[in-house]
């Protein structure tokens, strides 16, 4: 009598050593070229040469917004055991499993002074001309994955099942849902269980993650208000947008202070605003960009219905010609692990890096991930977890012992920053460790005797 039993991760990262200066190299020169969301066209180039040459199956030019060729990337990939009786659906020996990277970059001006940073420049698709980095780490991301793609071709006899290896475009603007739209479902085998992780700034060698929710909830306002302009000498025989706007500002940060309860979580963050071109010109019009991060439906709810009635009222109360438009720009869901995927995770992770290494998130972090549109509309259970990237000589005894209670040091650069630097070492190779970690807890093995 036999049962199935998973792949070993030993057998899995086989050749890793080997590996890694190649994968050091690949990412210094991703970090050196960047690329804005629906614009990674290298990037792609450079993932699907790397996958074809390894021996999967390559399918290019995915995810695109409306009238913008796609640059997502996915590589499908059968490995050599069948070690299960039966097969899927499809007729594909299981189990399957997808693995994300995400590409794009930044309109952030890199400022880490490394020998490899990035002096690139680039154009928003409306025209504006933006410096470029890698500030959230994408770049490591996608060399991990496509380290964990290598060793899984090389190592191909060691494990059976189906791997979808998923290059995605345009995490930071949700690009995951274009993805979806252009046909993912049916082109592709259907995984049991969806994998991603994402580098952040904690020590290298700890891994974190949760079960339920585990990132916020996103919405991205584009608010517009409107004044009546003038000269800058004569203000009143103006309605000052300016003025307007800054008072939407002010009053937007009693809302997570004044309205939400203490032991709920939000954040309300102005990041653009923009009226005017002449410093004695009043505008007719000023523009803000705002980003909301919720933990539950109720309180998102609650604050968008408070930034509403904040931004109208503030108007108002200038005497607006007219009432401001409010207009949404991206809507990202809250990520949630599934429970018992996650289990099986962190109990890879502690077998692979020891107990002192693994934690469990002590609460649903306030960043966003579009990651979770595949698990959700696919209905099958999703797993994201964070790593850390920074050198652990950047931190002190206490940093790392209140890490988890009160957060990243403020004197460390996180993920966005223009001084953001993952260390290469050993970020890169723990990234594709506990990638294949992770996936061999899912890929067939040899069968054990019962």
């Amino acid at each position: 009598m036999t049962q199935p039993a998973t792949a070993s991760p030993a057998d899995l990262l086989r050749g890793l050593d080997g590996l890694l200066p190649g994968l050091r190299d690949l990412y210094k020169d991703l970090h050196a070229h960047p690329e804005l969301s629906f614009q990674e066209t290298r990037t792609a180039g450079i993932v699907a040469q790397r996958l074809r040459a390894a021996g999967w199956e390559v399918t290019e030019g995915l995810g695109g917004p409306e009238g913008v060729p796609g640059t997502g990337v996915v590589g499908v990939l059968h490995g050599g055991l069948d070690a299960r009786e039966g097969l899927d659906p499809n007729g594909v020996p299981g189990p399957v499993i997808l693995l994300r990277a995400d590409m794009d970059a930044l309109p952030v001006r890199e400022e880490t002074g490394l020998p490899y940073a990035s002096a690139v420049t680039g154009t928003e698709l409306d025209g504006t001309e933006v410096p470029v980095m890698h500030a959230c780490g994408h770049d490591v991301h996608v060399t991990c994955l496509l380290g964990a793609a290598g060793l899984l071709a090389a190592n191909r006899a060691a494990w059976g099942g189906t791997v979808v290896a998923v290059f995605q475009p345009a995490e930071e603007v949700g690009g995951a849902p274009k993805m979806i739209e252009d046909g993912f479902l049916g082109r592709f085998p259907r995984p049991e269980v969806c994998l991603g992780q994402h580098v952040g700034p904690a020590p290298a060698g700890l891994v974190g993650t949760r079960p339920g929710p585990v990132m916020s909830a996103c919405d991205t306002l584009r608010v517009k208000v409107f004044g009546r302009g003038g000269h800058g000498s004569m203000p009143e025989a103006t309605i000052d947008p300016v003025v307007i706007a800054a008072a939407i500002v002010m009053r937007l940060q009693t809302i997570v202070s004044r309205e939400i309860a203490a032991g709920r979580s939000a954040v309300v963050t102005v990041g653009s605003l923009h009226a005017g071109s002449r410093a004695n010109v009043i505008a007719d019009e000023a523009e803000l960009g705002i980003t909301v991060r919720t933990t539950t439906p109720a309180v998102r709810d609650k604050v968008l219905a408070a930034i509403t009635r904040v931004v109208n009222a503030e108007a108002a109360a200038s005497g607006a010609p007219r009432m401001p438009e409010i207009t949404p720009v991206d809507e990202l869901p809250l990520l949630v692990n599934d429970q018992a995927a996650t289990d099986v995770v962190l109990g890879a992770f502690r077998e692979l890096l020891g107990p002192d290494q693994v934690f469990v998130l002590p609460a649903t972090l306030t960043g966003s991930e579009d990651f979770g549109h595949f698990g959700t509309v696919l209905g099958v259970p999703s797993v994201f977890w964070h790593f850390g990237g920074l050198d652990l000589a950047d931190f002190t005894e206490q940093d790392i012992l209140s890490l988890l209670e009160d957060g990243i040091p403020a004197t460390l650069p996180s993920n966005h920053s223009p001084k953001f630097a993952p260390a290469v070492d050993p970020t890169l190779e723990i990234g594709v460790r506990l990638m294949l970690a992770a996936a061999s807890a899912w890929l067939a093995g040899t069968a054990e005797a019962e």
